[in-house]
């Protein structure tokens, strides 16, 4: 698709891999809204990027919608959902609190599927369409400590393929990314310490060109998963 003048809702994108994602889409001339719950956070990515922004909680159905709508209305239509809103929670399974395990869920699992269903029925309407799902390589492999995260990206990449598969006879290409470790402030958000930076592995804009160049294919292909690693982590 042609990206200058496409117009594209990015939630999760006041920080982090939406963040360089929404700066890389500006800089080929797309129109972007991003979403956050953070009104201050926002507006520092507002005065970074210039786009524009929409405050939500993708757990909650209301705010969702609103979203949604005020985002079309935003770009006066919408060609491109990224599903980036997300968080971590990291704990051996003897240790897992189940209100972490709850809320990882709503946002990962919930809100993603909140944010693909509202966009699917524009998208539906216009015959055409396209939604980004960030997962992770915790989609593919589990690891020690992953039982929260890895289920809330296993359940993602699990919707994702559904909704491939009932969203392609509208020409709506639905696609997903798995990021190896990115050096972001997700691991520091997540509750584990803050590691120094490490120029052998990825940061955010890898991501961000990643899932560019994904949607710059011609409509009349898609690549329904990549996985991005670091080449020699150190």
């Amino acid at each position: 698709m042609k990206l200058k003048g496409s117009k594209i809702l990015i939630t999760g994108g006041s920080s982090g891999i939406g963040l360089a994602t929404a700066k890389l889409l500006i800089s080929k001339g797309a129109q972007v809204v991003i979403s956050g719950r953070d009104k201050k956070t926002l507006k520092k990515a507002v005065d970074e990027t210039g786009a524009m922004a929409l405050v939500c909680d993708v757990t909650n159905e209301a705010e969702v919608i609103k979203m949604v709508k005020s985002a079309v209305k935003k770009l006066d239509g919408l060609d491109v959902l990224i599903n980036n809103a997300g968080f971590g929670y990291f704990e051996l399974l003897q240790n897992i609190d189940t209100e972490q395990f709850r809320a990882i869920l709503e946002t990962n699992v919930m809100g993603a599927m909140l944010c693909g269903r509202e966009c699917a029925k524009y998208f539906i309407q216009q015959n055409h369409g396209n939604i980004i799902n960030v997962a992770s390589t915790s989609a593919l492999k589990g690891h020690q400590m992953g039982t929260a995260y890895s289920t809330s990206k296993w359940a993602l990449r699990g919707m994702t393929e559904c909704w491939r598969e009932e969203l392609r006879p509208y020409n709506i290409r639905v696609m997903m990314v798995h990021p190896s470790e990115v050096q972001t402030n997700f691991v520091a958000n997540s509750g584990r310490p803050r590691r120094d930076f490490n120029p052998t592995k990825l940061e955010a804009q890898d991501v961000a060109h990643l899932m560019v160049s994904m949607l710059e294919l011609r409509n009349v292909g898609f690549i329904p998963e990549a996985t991005i690693w670091s080449t020699n982590p150190k």
